[in-house]
């Protein structure tokens, strides 16, 4: 850092990442006042230091405010983001902390604002905090642009240096501007970057305001490192470094195995009826976390802990999103005090807080793949020589296989990449307006900086020409609305004038598209947290369900407002908070498929325990190993399935389940339905398919797969939802005011209006087309889907025909009943079939079949 190099900084979790970092900041200050930098005091912003997580904030703040103290160093440190209040945003406003912690979408808020320059005119680092986490999404790419404008206006600071000088040279009697009267001959007017300097900002650092900024991101141990780097450094056009740590972390996984192994493991039960073996660990811990995928389930599990073990009241806290900020911020102090035993989380505590008491990680049902894993293993042994301690807790027996793949990968360092966007147009039209709310921009000029970004470097000429025309003009189909013509031109200089426009801009910047939220308070008055529109509004008054671990009784909905009592009630509904199902990343699904090698010659504990249910399926019908894919075909009273099992999570089986559906269609009309899990799916007809060894092959080919998707799959359909996300994004759908927000239902019904007149009018509508991609890259997962039949081609293909129900298919098949049965009914209906069950199958008769 002090040579002005930019880079990666990547170790283990607990090593001093963050400090690496800020320190290096803090270093290169005293290094230019070594005499007085403990006197200089309102310096400007320095250090602005991004982070994906509110949680986050609050912990860096922390350890920042201590190295000041400790150094006599006047700074100050801000936050800025959804929680900030009005009030600190003004005192931001009128005089920058030296270091500020700003989330991607405040950091754009601070774009929109008028005379937005002076605010980073002293900026001297920008640090990008969990970098691998923000890379791949639109808040990524929201990054990528804010970082190219202060990589563009750094340079043109530089650029009027350059020219300044010389017209000094030519001149030497010419006289310094206001900006200019600093001590040293080298200073420049920096007007154009810096428009005003705050009175405020000692004339000492000033001497700085033509420092190169450099940048460095924050990185947990990803797959594409360099390509990490890569995407971060772009705009600087700057091969940049990677300071990596070379040492291990060591982290023990254990699992928590069921007394006894269920032979026809389900989804989902399995779980909760593990929670008492959970409470020894809490007790033995001076601190646990508790991982659970879902925020659904980790209300469920904190009422299970408090119900079978009372004495942890008021040393157990449940934390997620949608729970009240003021409980969290208490929850994370007393968490870093050591105060609490047990914390039941989500994704809200996955990145790198630093709660030293934390001995302890449960992980409850898979975490999808290896380096979400690692990092929750990561919250506990925070130290660089700490053992990181976590025990796996399947929600159903086979989950323990994914355990043995777990450590598997881990043995082996094999974790996921996370590939960046490109091309998110959505995004780049929102980065425009934004410009555009403040101080303007000139498109000659805006473009190659956005050219230098990843996302945006192959952006050909047409498609910019296209998209300028539609945010100025509302392209071919909406060029007779004046809603969608927003820009005022004047000079070639593209700005928002209507303050109505950008208030309304600035109160929807963001690339998180989610349900509308409500929030939940007692009619007597009290915050609790927010919840989903949709689930509320299938509740009927009186109806309880549970929120922040209380169980609540609705009484009605007020503007924009649920109304609820406590409610003492032993039942109650748990919330369903949609996206709740991550799909198996590729890395786990490959080491699962290679761990079944081992299945039958059991070389762990996870192994071990799972003998019963490998010999019943081996008996039953067959147990494929990494060069094979299983199709088990079944008939009961509910008709004929087929079951194929690729492992490589829900989204590619959806997929795959649809063109494969298709594809048998035409060797014979037949209809289907679906359903699938992470390892595998089912197509069920009430006639037999027609798959054999003469056409199997055939049916998983990657020939034609593109036109077959969209064949098989309503791609239209899938893609007019995926718009309304897009539209959102872009722009073209207005969410309403605080307090009367728009229902999704409405939301999404503008957007299929919308979606509808570019289909007719404006069939190459950059965000119409975006939608498409959008939905072959994501939800069909394509890239990989291909990767899948090439993999079969090469594969052995064993068809089976067991005369009942396998271990395999089991878990699949419940899946597909939960929609039409409630938890007690699905629950009686699996102990029937399985009583029905023979432990001994009837595979030979079948052989011949």
């Amino acid at each position: 850092m002090q040579q002005g190099e930019s880079g990666l900084v990547n170790a283990p979790t607990g090593c001093g990442k963050t400090f690496s970092v800020f320190l290096g900041t803090i270093i290169r200050f005293i290094n230019d006042h070594p005499e007085n930098y403990q006197q200089l005091k309102n310096n400007g912003l320095l250090l602005l230091w991004i982070t994906p997580l509110r949680a986050l904030a609050a912990d860096i703040s922390r350890a920042m405010k201590s190295v000041f103290d400790e150094l006599g160093l006047p700074w100050q440190t801000g936050i800025r983001n959804g929680d900030t209040s009005t009030a600190d945003r003004t005192k931001q406003k009128k005089q920058m902390p030296e270091v500020l912690i700003i989330t991607p979408e405040s950091f754009h808020l601070l774009l929109a604002q008028k005379d937005y320059p002076s605010l980073f005119s002293n900026l001297q680092t920008i640090a990008v905090d969990e970098w691998h986490e923000l890379l791949g999404s639109k808040r990524g790419v929201q990054v990528e642009l804010a970082l190219s404008r202060i990589v563009s206006l750094n340079s043109k600071v530089k650029s009027q240096k350059s020219e300044s000088e010389n017209s000094k040279n030519q001149n030497p009697n010419s006289k310094l501007s206001k900006l200019e009267v600093l001590s040293k001959p080298d200073q420049v007017n920096t007007e154009y970057f810096v428009h005003s300097v705050p009175n405020s900002v000692s004339s000492v650092v000033k001497k700085n305001i033509l420092k190169t900024t450099s940048i460095w991101g924050i990185s947990a141990t990803i797959g594409n490192l360099d390509e990490a780097k890569e995407v971060l450094l772009s705009p600087l056009a700057q091969q940049g470094v990677i300071v990596k740590a070379n040492m291990s972390k060591r982290t023990e996984l254990l699992s928590i195995i069921p007394d006894e192994i269920e032979k026809f493991p389900w989804a989902g039960h399995l779980g909760i009826k593990l929670a008492h073996q959970v409470i020894p660990i809490i007790m033995q811990s001076r601190t646990t976390l508790i991982f659970i995928n879902t925020r659904g389930m980790s209300e469920t599990w904190y009422q299970t802990l408090l119900d079978i073990c009372p004495d942890l009241a008021g040393q157990i806290a449940l934390h997620h999103g949608s729970i009240d900020r003021e409980l969290r911020e208490w929850i994370e102090e007393n968490l870093h005090a050591g105060k609490l035993k047990a914390v039941v989380c989500t994704a809200s505590l996955d990145l790198g807080v630093d709660f030293r008491p934390v001995e302890t990680v449960i992980q409850v049902g898979s975490p999808k793949g290896v380096a979400r894993f690692m990092q929750r293993a990561g919250r506990s042994g925070h130290q660089p020589d700490a053992v990181s301690k976590i025990y796996f807790l399947p929600t159903h027996s086979l989950e323990l296989t994914e355990a043995a793949a777990l450590k598997n990968a881990m043995e082996l360092d094999i974790i996921e990449s996370r590939p960046p966007r490109i091309l998110c147009y959505d995004v780049l039209i929102q980065y425009l307006n934004t410009l555009a709310v403040s101080d303007g921009f000139i498109p000659a000029e805006v473009l190659p900086e956005i050219r230098s970004t990843f996302c945006y470097r192959d952006m050909p000429d047409e498609e910019w020409e296209r998209l300028m025309y539609f945010i100025t003009e509302g392209g071919d189909a909406l060029q007779q609305y004046d809603d969608y013509k927003k820009f005022d031109i004047t000079g070639g200089h593209y700005k928002i004038l209507s303050r109505k426009l950008a208030m309304r801009h600035r109160m929807h910047i963001g690339t998180i598209v989610s349900d509308a939220m409500l929030k939940v308070r007692f009619v007597s008055g009290g915050y609790i947290g927010v919840i989903e529109e949709y689930f509320i509004s299938r509740l009927e008054p009186g109806d309880v369900f549970t929120l922040a671990g209380r169980n609540l009784e609705f009484v009605l909905i007020k503007e924009m407002t649920v109304l609820v009592r406590p409610s003492k009630a032993k039942k109650s509904i748990v919330p369903s908070w949609n996206g709740g199902r991550m799909p198996l990343s590729a890395n786990l699904g490959k080491q699962l498929r290679e761990t079944l090698n081992r299945a039958l010659t059991p070389d762990s504990p996870e192994l071990k325990a799972l003998q019963p249910l490998f010999s019943l399926q081996a008996e039953l019908s067959h147990v494929p190993s990494a060069n094979e894919l299983l199709i088990e075909q079944i008939e009961t009273k509910d008709g004929f399935h087929l079951f194929v099992y690729p492992f490589e999570g829900r989204l590619v089986h959806e997929a795959m389940a649809a063109i494969l559906a298709y594809r048998i269609s035409r060797i014979r009309p037949i209809s289907f339905s679906f359903a699938m899990n992470d390892y595998g799916f089912e197509l069920l007809s009430d006639q037999p398919i027609p798959v054999d060894d003469t056409n199997v092959y055939e049916l998983f080919t990657p020939d034609n797969l593109m036109a077959d998707i969209q064949r098989s799959v309503n791609s239209t359909e899938m893609a007019r939802r995926k718009f309304r996300d897009v539209a959102v994004i872009g722009g073209l759908i207005f969410q309403g005011m605080p307090g009367e927000k728009k229902k999704a239902r409405h939301l999404q019904s503008s957007a299929s209006l919308l979606f509808n007149v570019f289909s007719e009018y404006d069939p190459e509508n950059i965000l119409m087309r975006q939608a498409y991609q959008e939905v072959m890259d994501q939800q069909m997962e394509e890239v990989r889907l291909r990767d899948m039949l090439e993999r079969i081609q090469e594969s052995k293909i064993v068809l089976e025909f067991p005369g009942q129900l396998t271990p395999f298919c089991f878990p699949i098949k419940v899946d597909s009943m939960r929609e039409d049965l409630s938890s007690e009914k699905l629950e009686d209906r699996i102990k029937k079939m399985t009583e029905g069950f023979t432990t001994k199958g009837t595979k030979e008769i079948h052989k011949g079949h």
